[in-house]
């Protein structure tokens, strides 16, 4: 009996160790999205912000396709130790679930670790069209219904969400046509075949700066500095229109509390470099850190509501 006992409390004793220590090696983040996208650049300056804060390693592991399902299944499949983390956002902890019946993982499988940030998204057109702003893009919506079209960087990606929302919301009829990324939707509202177009700001201000498109309105409640001049669809006439891809790093369900914690308190003290956060910033990402128990609430609100617009829409589960 001694002996087991002995053996048990050594055992706990390297537990406790181990979740003290951590990291004592490298540590993974899995991305289910391509090299170059804004999950992949958030995702690696993060990293490199964490190695400094850590001193351990940290390596970015690309996992995409089926619209972030093969990379989150990767991560929620990990030993909970804390050496493998996804960063999650809509797709992989929301929409996923409710849009396909049969899903190779259960965003219950991860524990919330560290919100991150988010990213606003610009709804383009082209400087043509005889709208320049919200309430005028309304106004031609209602006179012309069924005429105007918007594309998404993909079905049940914010893109397609904050379509949904402003039709929606405003009463209008415009067809939404998905599109597996900025890559083919810039093409197409350029050369005519969509009238609008929800990007995210990273890839949308480039195009608005140099003539290529205008700008009709922000995503978020507030303006970002990364996009002068452009305005809140709120504050044009959508009162609390807002909507954006956002960005959290979740753990396999079973991680210790004392390894998410110290993640999530590792994220919060990164963002206090002044010159990190400018950095991080300078992308069109906005800092959006919260507790553990924040994120949970918050990936909670937005099932609800996305699960809302969704069914809105008419959208179900296949």
């Amino acid at each position: 009996m001694a002996h087991l006992l002995s053996a048990a409390l050594l055992g706990l004793a390297s537990a406790v160790h181990a979740q003290q220590a951590w990291p004592e090696r490298p540590v993974k983040i899995i991305v289910p999205f391509s090299a170059g996208s804004a999950t992949d650049l958030i995702s690696r300056q993060l990293a490199e912000a964490l190695r400094k804060e850590l001193g351990q390693t940290f390596v970015v592991e690309n996992k995409p396709g089926a619209s972030a399902a093969i990379g989150a299944d990767a991560a929620a499949r990990a030993t909970p130790d804390g050496y493998t983390w996804l960063m999650g956002g809509p797709a992989a902890l929301v929409t996923n679930q409710l849009l396909n019946k049969k899903l190779s993982y259960d965003p219950a499988d991860f524990e919330a670790g560290a919100m991150v940030a988010i990213t606003p998204n610009i709804l383009l057109t082209r400087p043509e069209l005889p709208f320049k702003n919200i309430p005028q893009l309304i106004a031609h919506a209602k006179a012309e219904p069924g005429k105007l079209s918007y594309a998404s960087f993909g079905a049940g990606t914010t893109s397609h969400l904050a379509g949904e929302l402003l039709t929606q919301t405003a009463g209008i009829d415009i067809l939404h046509v998905p599109y597996k990324g900025a890559g083919e939707a810039i093409p197409a509202l350029i050369s005519g075949h969509v009238s609008l177009y929800f990007d995210t700001i990273m890839t949308a201000m480039p195009q608005v700066r140099a003539g290529k498109l205008h700008a009709l309105g922000i995503s978020t409640a507030r303006p970002s500095p990364q996009a002068p001049g452009v305005q809140p669809i709120a504050d044009q006439g959508i009162a609390d229109f807002d909507i954006a891809p956002w960005y959290g790093l979740v753990a396999p369900k079973g991680t210790s509390r004392q390894i998410i914690e110290k993640m999530n308190d590792s994220v919060a003290r990164a963002f206090d470099n002044p010159e990190f956060r400018q950095r991080f910033e300078s992308t069109g990402a906005e800092k959006y850190t919260m507790t553990t128990a924040e994120f949970s609430r918050f990936v909670q609100a937005q099932h609800a509501r996305t699960q809302k617009l969704l069914q809105a829409a008419g959208i179900a589960a296949q």
